[in-house]
């Protein structure tokens, strides 16, 4: 029982691993994206990864307060920003 326990629990560990999202190979680079959230206030970026189909993450802007924002992957523009909780 435990060497099929083990072997479920690897498998979806395994599974989970391969179901995290990438970048596409038309998408902005995580570098470009940062750049748009620089010119759009944020001071200092803390979080950014791709997914669901954007670049998405947490950074503080000028005010001192913390965001989370969404980048659009193809265009740069930014189209999520609010004031995390």
């Amino acid at each position: 029982m435990r060497k099929i326990t083990a072997f479920l629990t690897a498998s979806l560990l395994t599974a989970s691993v391969a179901w995290a999202d990438q970048p596409g190979a038309d998408w902005i680079s995580k570098d470009q994206a940062e750049a748009a959230l620089k010119a759009a206030g944020y001071t200092e970026i803390t979080k950014i990864e791709a997914d669901d189909g954007h670049w998405e993450g947490e950074g503080t802007k000028q005010d001192g307060m913390k965001y989370e924002f969404h980048v659009d992957p193809h265009s740069g523009k930014i189209t999520k920003d609010e004031m995390d909780h």
